[in-house]
């Protein structure tokens, strides 16, 4: 063990697994549902950076510091630069309201990080919410940069 928790911390991890759990069902049964190849990839890619998440936690709630890196982040950007491809064939309606489900829960976890990050005392703590909250933002980019090079989000 590396590090006490307070009761305070305590429940904020295990509220924090909770939504990661959500999380990786979510990404995993959307995955089986979206009609875009495209679209399968990036959900399971998502479901896998979610588990992640979750494994990071269970570290802390054991209070040991967790190993933050993994090799996502590659993947991650060249799945941003790709998405633009302008294949319409695969815009269906039930693929926009996956996405757009997703991209609500993603700024809703990653509001709940903010949270958590300003009411952790320990440190390894914070760093651990930060870095899960900065990917949790980039999951939320890489959503919305799909949804809108496939007309599901307007920004105009």
């Amino acid at each position: 063990m590396d590090f006490t928790l307070t009761q305070k911390e305590t429940m904020i991890l295990e509220d924090g697994k909770k939504q990661e759990d959500i999380c990786v069902k979510k990404y995993q049964s959307f995955a089986n549902q979206a009609k875009d190849p495209e679209l399968k990839n990036l959900f399971n890619k998502l479901a896998t950076e979610e588990q992640h998440h979750l494994n990071i936690i269970d570290q802390l709630l054991k209070g040991n510091t967790p190993n933050l890196t993994h090799n996502f982040q590659s993947q991650g950007n060249q799945q941003t630069q790709q998405s633009g491809s302008g294949n319409m064939t695969f815009n269906s309606a039930q693929d926009a309201l996956l996405c757009g489900d997703l991209l609500s829960t993603e700024k809703y976890v990653s509001s709940f990080y903010d949270t958590g990050v300003f009411e952790s005392a320990n440190k390894q703590v914070r760093t651990a919410l930060q870095h899960i909250q900065k990917e949790e933002q980039k999951h939320g980019e890489l959503l919305f940069n799909y949804m809108n090079s496939n007309g599901m989000y307007n920004v105009k």
